[in-house]
């Protein structure tokens, strides 16, 4: 099965902006299901208004992406009345939809994880200062630590440990490429919008 990060941006454009890549996102949604392509949401960066977004980031999963990559992959032309400035004469507003192999993009190596073990402290008398059976677990390259003592069993705090840190690390380096896609996005703006992989004439309310 191959797998596809989708990160759909605004590149800190207008809230009609904002609101196209919430538009975006629920179409890309909708086709990937229909396509029967496993798909989630991994970040939603908020806009300032209801229903818009500055940013997603997705994730696929299927064993043919091309569909969605042929269709989705550039930027995107919406062309509609704003809906919150309402005679505002501009009515194309473009997002930008980056797609890429996620495991270029999002990696997760136990090896580059340092554990260490300590006495656990608090509620429980003095059976818990005993034995080291807290863990805590540190990611190397990006300095993300994570304590687990939830148990009185080591060998259960670390397995939650590690998965806790891998959730962590990987939502720490979808927020990195959020960032380096909006980042892009904005320096090729003006040849990206030239050049629409993808034109939608719709309402934005």
């Amino acid at each position: 099965m191959k797998s596809m990060i989708i990160q759909i941006t605004s590149g800190q454009g207008p809230e009609e902006c904002c609101r196209v890549v919430a538009k975006v996102q629920e179409m890309i949604l909708k086709q990937a299901r229909q396509l029967n392509i496993q798909i989630e949401v991994l970040e939603n960066i908020k806009g300032d208004l209801n229903g818009t977004l500055r940013s997603a980031v997705l994730l696929a999963k299927a064993d043919d992406l091309s569909a969605l990559h042929k269709e989705w992959h550039g930027s995107v032309l919406w062309i509609a009345q704003s809906p919150y400035r309402r005679f505002h004469k501009r009515k194309n507003w473009f997002v930008g939809v980056e797609i890429s192999e996620s495991r270029e993009k999002l990696k997760w190596d136990p090896k580059a994880v340092t554990i260490e073990t300590l006495r656990a402290s608090g509620p429980g008398g003095q059976n818990v200062n005993k034995v080291e059976t807290a863990v805590r677990a540190t990611h190397q390259p990006s300095g993300l630590q994570v304590l687990v003592m939830d148990t009185r069993s080591q060998l259960q705090n670390k397995k939650l440990c590690l998965e806790r840190l891998e959730n962590k690390v990987l939502d720490w380096q979808t927020r990195q490429l959020t960032g380096q896609q909006q980042q892009q996005w904005q320096n090729h703006a003006a040849l990206s919008r030239g050049n629409p992989v993808k034109t939608i004439r719709a309402d934005l309310r």
